[in-house]
């Protein structure tokens, strides 16, 4: 089953016509200098309310290579953009500075319901609100990230055609679906949390995701596999454990199964499963990582 770009636009309750890429400020603390490069706190103003960002430019060269750096979910509302920089436990260290490291600038935002948007409803009263208005919270966040994936491929400093997406958990559901969204994404590296629904939703281990991953009517069009295959031929690495709750080997198995059907034989590609891990990222993930950014967008452009 194939799912088309405006299919899932339309199960995500995007409008049809195109966004601008929206305005931000920049703190009047920011920018200051980090070990490999420059950090910018932004505020941003996107169609659905105002947001905080976190820009990390490299030294070197310019235009950077750069990552969209999609944050993680799990109940730690106060995190958000700041994972970045900060981590969190399911991490083996904050990215930021490895992509610093690697040349590579960064962006991240705070999604509804985190960082500086917790004082927002509760996820389950935006989840039910959403509903009504004919979108759910993922075509919220989705839209978020999108308009932040724009803001970052019109920065002059940044090389629009050598932009990624990159998350753990809620991050990199939001990391594939952003890609397969938008062709303009160069490359996709998701951790930890990709899996069928319908298996899931057969075992009951749906309920442990979030009310924001609701997407009525997916299930009749196609599942999460069909959308990660709509990545296809751009490069595209997933990282799971055996040992996940959310990604158990009966909706993991089916779904790089589909993914793998998307892409040819010698095509860019990249599984990796830790039998011995659960839902957290290993050392040998983050090497994997770093190598397929590096691998896809760190060559200079032609």
């Amino acid at each position: 089953m194939a799912l088309s770009l405006a299919e899932l636009q339309r199960l995500l309750g995007w409008p049809d016509r195109p966004r601008a890429a929206p305005s931000a400020r920049v703190r009047p603390a920011a920018p200051h200098p980090v070990p490999g490069g420059t950090r910018l706190d932004l505020d941003f103003a996107f169609e659905t309310g105002p947001s905080r960002g976190i820009l990390l430019l490299p030294d070197g060269p310019e235009p950077h290579p750069a990552v969209l750096y999609c944050h993680a979910h799990g109940n730690a509302y106060a995190i958000g953009a700041e994972e970045l920089t900060e981590g969190r436990p399911a991490l083996q260290a904050p990215y930021g500075p490895d992509l610093l490291a690697a040349g590579f600038a960064a962006l991240s935002i705070d999604l509804p319901l985190f960082g500086s948007r917790q004082s927002e409803a509760g996820e389950a009263a935006l989840a039910k609100a959403a509903l009504w208005h004919g979108r759910p919270l993922m075509g919220q966040m989705l839209a978020e990230l999108h308009a932040a994936f724009s803001w970052l491929a019109d920065h002059p400093q940044i090389d629009p055609a050598r932009i990624a997406t990159l998350g753990l958990s809620m991050g990199a559901t939001h990391a594939y679906w952003l890609a397969a969204l938008d062709p303009r994404v160069a490359a996709c590296a998701h951790l930890c949390a990709f899996a069928q629904i319908g298996p899931l939703i057969q075992s009951g281990a749906h309920d442990l995701h979030g009310p924001y991953m609701t997407v009525p009517g997916l299930l009749s069009a196609g599942d999460m596999g069909d959308v990660a295959a709509q990545v296809a031929p751009r490069p595209q690495l997933i990282c799971a454990g055996r040992r996940d709750p959310l990604t158990p080997p009966d909706a993991l198995d089916p779904a790089l199964e589909r993914v793998a059907q998307s892409y040819a034989a010698d095509g860019p590609l990249e599984i990796l499963v830790d039998p011995a891990t659960g839902h957290a990222e290993t050392a040998e993930m983050r090497a994997a990582v770093l190598a397929f950014l590096a691998r896809h967008l760190g060559h200079a452009p032609a």
